[in-house]
């Protein structure tokens, strides 16, 4: 990671970048795909870090276990199927659960928020995700993370974050903020205004330093495959290319 100051104005595929950061933000909801699916990507995100079963894990793993939590209430929120009546009976229990893992686990997930598979929590403790967050897949969170709302009228927002994001620890997000693909946030930054995909950022307020990504740092199934990561690597590459030869 280099130490210097880089202006995305100096960043030559920053605004097609954050376009398609915008698209590709996640528009399903767990009823469109398996709640187990969900889960089960989890889940799996956990166990290429910790090679304990999927039961062991969810038992000893703070962020394993708050993430199944989250998944069961998102699901139980956003129901619309021929059994929603029975269905929202089961929440009042589900409110004991998330409460019980609250005080546990330290991690508060909202579930009216967005987040697409693969949710990687590495540590519990002070932990919140907002109710109007957008995340993407194959997210990393640390402890102490909050992404929350702030701002007033029509600048009021939570932010919308892209896929394979590293949140470092203590690093806060806020507003109606659009934090493209591939982004690394180092600890303890805050957050209030939009970032460019494979965009590192440190410091308060948060500032970019390189456009290095968080490609080392979010690791999960089949990552060698993923089109979408690996045309934003070569974004990458090309640009360090580019940058030796200056």
């Amino acid at each position: 990671m280099k130490d210097q100051s880089i202006s995305q104005d100096d960043h030559t595929f920053t605004s097609s970048s954050m376009a398609e950061a915008i698209i590709q933000m996640p528009a399903q909801t767990q009823n469109q795909k398996s709640l187990w699916a969900y889960i089960r990507s989890d889940l799996a995100r956990h166990h290429i870090t910790d090679r304990r079963s999927y039961l062991t894990m969810f038992i000893i793993c703070p962020g394993a276990s708050a993430a199944v939590v989250f998944r069961i209430g998102h699901w139980l929120w956003t129901y619309k199927g021929p059994f929603a009546p029975l269905v929202r009976l089961a929440y009042p229990f589900y409110i004991v659960v998330k409460r019980l893992s609250e005080i546990v686990n330290g991690i508060s997930i909202q579930p009216q928020a967005t987040i697409g598979e693969g949710l990687y929590l590495g540590h519990g403790g002070s932990v919140h995700i907002g109710g109007g967050a957008v995340l993407g897949n194959n997210c990393n969170i640390s402890q102490e993370v909050t992404i929350g709302v702030a701002g007033r009228g029509d600048k009021r927002g939570t932010p919308k974050i892209g896929d394979r994001i590293y949140i470092g620890a203590g690093a806060k997000l806020f507003g109606p903020i659009q934090v493209g693909n591939d982004v690394a946030i180092g600890a303890n930054a805050v957050v209030t205004k939009s970032l460019p995909d494979s965009a590192v950022a440190v410091g308060i307020p948060a500032h970019i330093i390189s456009y290095e990504g968080s490609f080392e740092f979010v690791i999960y199934e089949n990552m060698e495959n993923d089109e979408n990561r690996q045309a934003n690597l070569k974004k990458r590459d090309e640009s360090q290319n580019i940058l030796s030869r200056d």
